[in-house]
């Protein structure tokens, strides 16, 4: 069957017009929200913990959730997006976004504030993939999509920092603020999205064979891996229920790999995982989320246990990384066309390398000029070279009514990075703290957990650069 792609919102010269501009700002909208929500939630933790009487091991579900969700729903929901329409589900799931945010700011229990964070979270996994995929079916591939993709992703970049600085002044009025901010922002975000998105009623798409059984595996898969992931820590990384965990896991995605080569119409057509390139690219982006996430965490807790600033003074501090992202990231489009997303994601992942090596050293008085700015501006210059490549890198070749799995996929490995690399970075930190609360004891786990992130980002550069002999194999098109 031919599949036709969405209708272009650009002429091939990689020239936007006022209707692509439109359609992007409105996508740039919505992925800037799920970064900005992603970002300001751990520094209220506190106060939540304090107005709503939350223990602490209850209180991580605040954040938790919104991965759990997020991480288990991306593979389903770029296949959903394929098959009943990318605008269709983008739209529904930035409405379940808008009401699960103001339900949140107004949860006045500490389980039903879970609940929307989790339903959150699944909105978010449904339209993160939804809406990368109107990018790569609606720009030609080259100039126009490289652009786009570079505006799309300096936005969720831009939104992660800014969510730093946000948390702390909503913080300050009351934490319900940092939940019912989103909301109003979402609501008009989808108002515009209904006029501005392209349909794509009228494009060809495969027949509507849904993969019951395979949606059904690889999500209970992915929930109960990322939950195991979350859990360790407190768990303990070889206690029986982390490892039992990790067995049920693995055997229940066994058997949806098994599934997926027998069904007629699979959710995840497995060939696509025979280019390289892809393969790689989304390796890159689990180095690449994981070891920021790992890296962050443990700075804030540095900043917060150690030198005793403020929330607010901790999300300005480290401000700057997102200040050079969004400065950067709009700008690589041009880059890509020179260089290519292979020496752009290298030297962007080897700028984060260098960032974490130069924190290793930081002591219980170091200044912020000298110690830790230089590093924040490394792993900005970072990001902003690599994550839009990564995008691009992931959906290059793949055919139109694949866009949504090739997002989904790509998306999953930024949320299964960033889970897995945090959770080891917590569990080295303890480990290394040895239980002790005095500075030097604290500063003794938190170089540890620093080092996981740098030897994450080693292996990231390693991954990029590792070729097949004749390059990158090109992704097949589905039978």
């Amino acid at each position: 069957m031919s599949v036709t792609a969405a209708p272009a919102l650009d002429d091939g010269t990689g020239r936007l017009s006022k209707t692509a501009w439109g359609a992007l700002l409105v996508l740039c909208g919505a992925l800037f929200l799920d970064a900005l929500d992603v970002s300001m939630t751990g520094v209220a933790l506190p106060s939540i913990r304090a107005d709503l009487g939350m223990s602490t091991s209850s209180l991580q579900w605040v954040v938790s959730a919104y991965v759990l969700g997020y991480g288990g729903f991306l593979l389903l929901g770029g296949r959903v997006a394929d098959l009943l329409g990318r605008r269709r589900v983008f739209l529904i799931s930035l409405g379940v976004f808008v009401v699960a945010s103001a339900l949140g700011g107004l949860a006045s229990d500490g389980t039903l504030l879970v609940v929307t964070r989790f339903i959150k979270g699944v909105s978010a996994g449904f339209t993160a993939p939804a809406g990368l995929s109107i990018i790569t079916t609606s720009f030609a591939e080259g100039p126009a999509r490289n652009k786009a993709l570079s505006i799309y992703t300096a936005t969720g970049a831009t939104g992660f920092s800014l969510g730093l600085v946000f948390s702390g002044l909503l913080t300050e009025i009351g934490w319900r603020w940092v939940f019912l901010f989103p909301a109003p922002l979402a609501l008009l975000v989808l108002l515009a999205a209904i006029r501005l998105v392209p349909d794509d009623r009228g494009t060809e798409r495969p027949a509507r064979r849904f993969d019951i059984a395979g949606a059904v595996g690889v999500t209970a898969g992915m929930l109960i891996l990322v939950f195991t992931l979350v859990e360790a820590p407190d768990a303990g990384w070889a206690s029986a229920r982390t490892l039992a965990g990790f067995a049920a896991a693995a055997a229940i995605l066994a058997a949806f790999v098994a599934h997926e080569r027998r069904v007629a119409a699979p959710l995840v057509r497995l060939g696509i995982l025979r280019s390289s390139s892809l393969v790689r690219a989304n390796l890159g982006a689990m180095s690449l989320i994981g070891g920021w996430f790992g890296f962050q965490f443990i700075v804030t807790l540095y900043m917060q246990q150690v030198r005793g600033w403020s929330a607010l003074e901790t999300g300005l501090a480290i401000f700057p990384a997102g200040v050079l992202v969004a400065f950067l990231a709009p700008r690589v489009a041009p880059l890509v066309e020179r260089f290519g997303v292979t020496r752009l994601v290298a030297a962007g992942l080897t700028s984060t390398v260098v960032g974490y090596a130069l924190f290793l050293p930081i002591g219980l008085d170091s200044g912020y000029l000298a110690a830790m700015l230089p590093t924040f501006l490394l792993t900005g210059l970072g990001f902003g070279l690599a994550y839009g490549p990564l995008n691009i890198a992931a959906t290059n070749g793949v055919a139109p009514e694949e866009q949504g799995l090739a997002g989904g996929l790509v998306n999953t490995s930024f949320q299964f990075g960033g889970a897995l690399v945090l959770a080891v970075a917590t569990a080295v930190n303890n480990a290394s703290a040895g239980g002790g609360g005095s500075p030097q004891a604290l500063m003794d786990g938190f170089h540890a957990a620093i080092v996981v992130s740098l030897v994450v980002a080693v292996l990231g550069v390693a991954v990029t650069l590792l070729r097949r002999r004749g390059g990158g194999v090109p992704c097949p098109e589905p039978a």
